[in-house]
Order: structure tokens, then sequence, then C-alpha cells
């Protein structure tokens, strides 16, 4: 069963990551007409009587069978796969079941391309010097290529690609068109016609909680992390109201500090707004911390910055990384590398695809044209990794945040995990790990790229060459709690809003998914002026597919993981000691789903995971305090 259905999967996975990567009104029509005979095909597979039989009397007698662990772990994981996408069902429920995860696969396919509409289609032009006040040259170099880019002329366009919105929102003098761009930003879906996600999202919950039900649980929630490592409701909750309650404080002890800057430079705002924070934020960065965006960046170009990434992967896991500009690609944009082990073994393909374009899905994310196995013959991965950098102007370099150079190396983190992968069957392969697991390789990745030696070695200024100062350095490391706790309260409020409205039966699902969302911010008392990471209306990793759903708390929950697996360097002294960094690649990186992931985590660092290493990351407790 394994080893079947190679073909179909190679089909899929191209398709799949055109229409992410590289999409068109011809190709978004192919999506939009193939999700529901694509769910139906699944269903087929899942729901066959005699294959789930035939499954189900080896798992019964799974413990007399002479299995070895890693076959022992596939029969158990495809068993389950079939039991939750419906095998045991009968009758009129199993038809109906097939019925709803066909119409979930319209809905979420649609979802996203509503978002990608709206996005695509807004633009705030800047057209003259007084629009552009405040914005540093690199952001005004990235709105003049988002404007050739669209053919608009002689203009700067602020677009709702990340890299572009947010540093317009941190650093625009204008605050009536920083209040545009964040109503733009965060109205995505929400407008009445073609592109309007409400109802959507209304049909999606409503579907999802009769799915549940047809398992026999009560809610959405229980269903999805029956099969996480948080198994209940209740560990979310305890996770999320423990760094809720620290985070509170700390933020308001962030707007104290923005506070007393508007007080300084007499304000005429009588609050601060969520359009905003950010630019307040700044202003305190640069003048407590001195990081001044525009000292910062020219240390940090995207080919130096993929020059670290890949240095990293090299001391920690001895591969390398060759450019192959002969390999075809799908856009002049995409890099392909050819990644080389010990003895110059090919251990897979990486593709590498950076920038913005209107073409593009936003966000960040990695993923697969092929997956490692060695189920009959040796198959070497095929990994991508998306990213949504704002191109510099032609003839320009591009430059990166720093907050940019992490979501690089988080993507990376993923992308290692895909190539790493060194198992049997193609089913526990990469990442095809527990939800709530699969963020650690990727969180985990971006400790190193604010490691000194890292920054000495790759930090160097776009026009000098010369290394980044250690004054510098000193400085983004003194500012790199500060921001934590906005940052903290937005992600936790989106997790809270997640879980909370899979937790409800359909009897319970409001008509009003907007008016109910807000209920439930108020309820957790969100703090006026921050807001939060994802509205439903574009929340794709909840409704653009299922993999996030009752979800959106792995990030911190991987983080707890990351945090501690990171000690395991500090302890030894060396951010790159080889016998950290073996056992790392063996358990972590290369086991895939063969190995439970708890089992996988204790064999990596001796003993289950401390919280107190997260909690002084993000600043919520004190150097050498305890939670």
């Amino acid at each position: 069963f394994d080893a079947s259905g190679s073909l179909m999967e190679r089909i899929d996975g191209v398709f799949h990551n055109l229409c992410a990567s590289e999409t068109s009104p011809e190709l978004q029509a192919a999506q939009r007409r193939l999700a529901q005979p694509l769910a139906a095909h699944s269903n087929a597979v899942y729901m066959h009587a005699a294959l789930f039989a035939r499954i189900d009397a080896l798992h019964q007698r799974r413990d007399q069978l002479g299995l070895d662990a890693e076959a022992l772990r596939l029969l158990e994981r495809v068993h389950l796969d079939f039991v939750r996408a419906g095998a045991k069902l009968v009758g009129a429920q199993q038809l109906r079941y097939a019925q709803v995860t066909e119409r979930l696969a319209q809905l979420t396919t649609q979802f996203g391309q509503n978002v990608l509409a709206d996005e695509r289609d807004y633009k705030l032009e800047l057209r003259t010097e007084a629009e552009l006040a405040g914005l540093p040259d690199g952001v005004r170099a990235a709105a003049r290529s988002a404007a050739l880019e669209r053919q608009l002329g002689d203009t700067h366009v602020i677009t709702l690609s990340r890299s572009l919105v947010v540093p317009f929102l941190t650093f625009s003098e204008r605050r009536d068109l920083r209040e545009q761009a964040w109503r733009a930003w965060t109205g995505r879906g929400t407008h009445p016609g073609a592109s309007d996600n409400r109802p959507l999202v209304r049909e999606i919950l409503a579907l999802r909680a009769e799915q549940a039900a047809l398992h026999g649980h009560g809610c959405y929630a229980d269903y999805a992390l029956a099969d996480n490592m948080a198994r209940e409701q209740s560990a979310v909750r305890r996770l999320l109201d423990n760094v809720w309650q620290r985070a509170l404080p700390a933020l308001e002890r962030e707007r104290a500090q923005l506070d007393r800057l508007r007080r300084e430079a007499h304000s005429k705002d009588s609050s601060i707004e969520p359009w905003d924070w950010r630019s307040w934020a700044e202003q305190v960065r640069q003048r407590t911390y001195a990081i001044d965006d525009a000292e910062v960046k020219p240390y940090f170009s995207l080919p130096r910055m993929v020059a670290a990434a890949f240095d990293c992967a090299t001391r920690l896991f001895g591969i390398r990384f060759v450019e192959r500009e002969d390999l075809p690609v799908y856009h002049p944009d995409v890099k392909a590398y050819e990644v080389r082990g010990a003895g110059d073994r090919l251990v897979g393909v990486f593709l590498h695809d950076n920038f913005a374009r209107p073409s593009k899905r936003s966000g960040a994310w990695m993923s697969e044209f092929r997956a490692q196995c060695r189920n009959g013959g040796e198959t070497v991965p095929i990994v991508v990794n998306n990213n949504n950098f704002a191109k510099g102007a032609p003839n320009e370099p591009t430059l990166l945040s720093f907050d940019d150079v992490r979501t690089l190396f988080h993507e990376f983190g993923h992308g290692l995990h895909g190539l790493l992968s060194d198992v049997t069957y193609r089913r526990l392969a990469g990442t095809s790990v527990l939800r709530d697991f699969v963020e650690l390789p990727s969180q985990l990745f971006e400790h190193w790229m604010s490691e000194p030696q890292v920054l000495k070695t790759h930090a160097r200024h776009v026009s000098t060459g010369e290394p980044i100062p250690d004054a510098l350095v000193a400085r983004l490391k003194a500012a790199e709690k500060f921001g934590q706790a906005y940052e903290t309260v937005r992600y936790a409020a989106s997790a809270i809003t997640d879980l909370e409205v899979h937790s409800l039966s359909a009897a319970e699902l409001p008509s009003d998914v907007v008016a109910f969302e807000e209920q439930v911010l108020q309820r957790i008392g969100l703090p006026a002026g921050v807001g939060i990471n994802h509205r439903f209306s574009h929340f794709q990793h909840l409704f653009a597919g299922s993999g996030y759903a009752a979800g959106y708390y792995v990030y911190l929950w991987a983080e707890v993981l990351d945090a501690d697996a990171f000690q395991a360097f500090v302890e030894a002294g060396d951010p790159f000691d080889a016998a950290v960094a073996a056992r790392l690649k063996r358990h972590v990186y290369a086991a895939g789903n063969s190995v439970e992931p708890g089992a996988a985590y204790r064999a990596f660092r001796g003993r289950d995971p401390q919280i107190e290493p997260m909690l002084r990351e993000r600043g919520l407790i004190e150097e050498g305090a305890t939670a």
C-alpha cells in the first residue's frame, strides 16, 4: 500500500505546488474542478471495505507478526489513517462522510483562492514624497519594484504581501495611509462579493463539526487533537493560558514604553491603534536600543543569508548545496540545488523560491514535489522553500529585515526535515509527523541565525563587505526580547480563537463567525491597539486546508520543544557541537514519523522537555526563574 500510487503522487505534487507558487486563472479553474474528484478518489481508497479488512486484520495481530519497529509504526499509522478517514463507518454514515470531505475540499480550495484574489487586487499607490514619508530606502525600493511588476509606471505600491505591508506599518509617518493598509490587510476575505470568505467559514465549521460527530467526538477540536501530541483540549488550554497570563503584564510594560515616547513627542494621537503599534515600537527600538533598520538591513542581503543557512546545515549535518542552473524550474526567480552528503552521495534536490509575486499565495512554507523513501527503490526528496520577500529594485540587492532572516531560517529548517529524512516508507518520511511536532525542526533552526559566530561570518555589509560590528550585534541581542509580548499576545489570541470555534458542537456554531471571534477576544481581554495574527476570514492555516484546524497552538507547543532542544547545545558549550548535532539529526531531522514523537525527543534530549527555556526566550520570566 505504501509503495502504491507513486505516479498519482508525482502529478499531484507538481500540480498543487504550482497552484501555490505560480498559479494562473487556468490552474485555479482546474484546482476548483479537481478538488471534489481528488477527494472522492481518496475516499474510494480509504473506504475500500476489503482493503481495510486486510489492514485491520493485520493490525489486530500486529504484535505476533514479527515486524521491525519501523514496519510496526507504518502499520499503526496506516491503520489510523483509514479509521480517521471513515473506514469503520458503515452504510449511510460512510456515504455522508464522503460527501462531507468532498465538499470540504471544494470549500477550502475556494477559501485560499479568495484570499489570493484580495491580495492580488489591492494596491496602495504612493505618488508623492509626502506619501512616502518615513519609508527607508529599502522599503521604497521594494515598493517601486512592486509597481514595476504591476506595470504601474512612475509610482510606488504597497501590496498585502507581509514583507511589504509590515514594513510600511512600521516606518510610514502617514497615519492615515497606515490605517488604510491595515484595514485592507486585516479585511481580506470580508468584502461582499465573489471573494467573501465568511459564508465559506460558516459552512466549513459546520461540516467539520459533522465530521467529528460521525467519529463519535463532541467537537472538531477533540477529533483533531486525538492524533496530536497534546491529545486533549485541556493540555492545549493549560499551555495557552500559562503564556497568555504571563504575556499580558509584559505587554503593558511594552505599552508604557510606547506611551512614554508618545508623550515626549507631544503626539496628538489620543490612543495607540492597531495601525500605530508597530510605528511607535520601532521608534522605541531605535531610541532605546539604537536599532535602525537602515543600519541593520545592509548586513542581511538575501544571497548572504542563504549562504548562512547552507553553512549552518553543513556544519551541523555534513551536507552541502551545489547550485544547478541547468535544471528546469517553474519561474525565473527559483534557484535549484543538489544536496550532497558524505562521499558526495546525492541527498536530494532543493528549490528556493524567495520572492513575492501576484501569482503566488502569501506567507512562507515548505513543500515537497517528492518525498524520500526506500520502499520499491531509493527515492531522493525534492523539496521547495517558498518565501514572500519583497524584491529589491532592478539591479539593486534584496535586503532582509532581521524578521525576514528568521523566516528564511524557519522554512529552511522545514526543508532540512524533508531533505534529511532517512526512512524506508513514504508514509513516515520527512514532515509526515504529528502537527505539534512538525514545527520543532523549523523553529529550532531559527536559533542559529542569531548566533554571533554566524553573524560575524555571513552578515557583511552589502557595499563594503565589512562584517557586522560587534556593537551592532550586541544591540540586536539586547533588543531581541523587546516586542516579544506584542507578538506573543497576537499569536496566542489567534490560537485561542481557533480552539474556541473548533470546540463548538454543530448545535453551538454561531451564524456570524466575525461576531463570535470578537466575543472571544473581548472575553479573554485582548488589549486595545494590538490586534491578532489572523482573522477567520483570511486564516489560511485553518480554512485553506485542515492541517492546522484546531491546531494553530502547535507553534507554541513546538517552541517549548525547540527552546529546550537548543539548550542541549548551550550545555555542550558549542552551537555546532558534533555529538549533539549527530543526535539531533538521527532522532529528529532524519527519523520522520518512524518513531513516536515523544520517544524521539527523549532519545535526543535524554528527558522530556521543560517549559522554562521558552518562557525565558520570550521574556515572560526572568533568567534563572522557574515556571
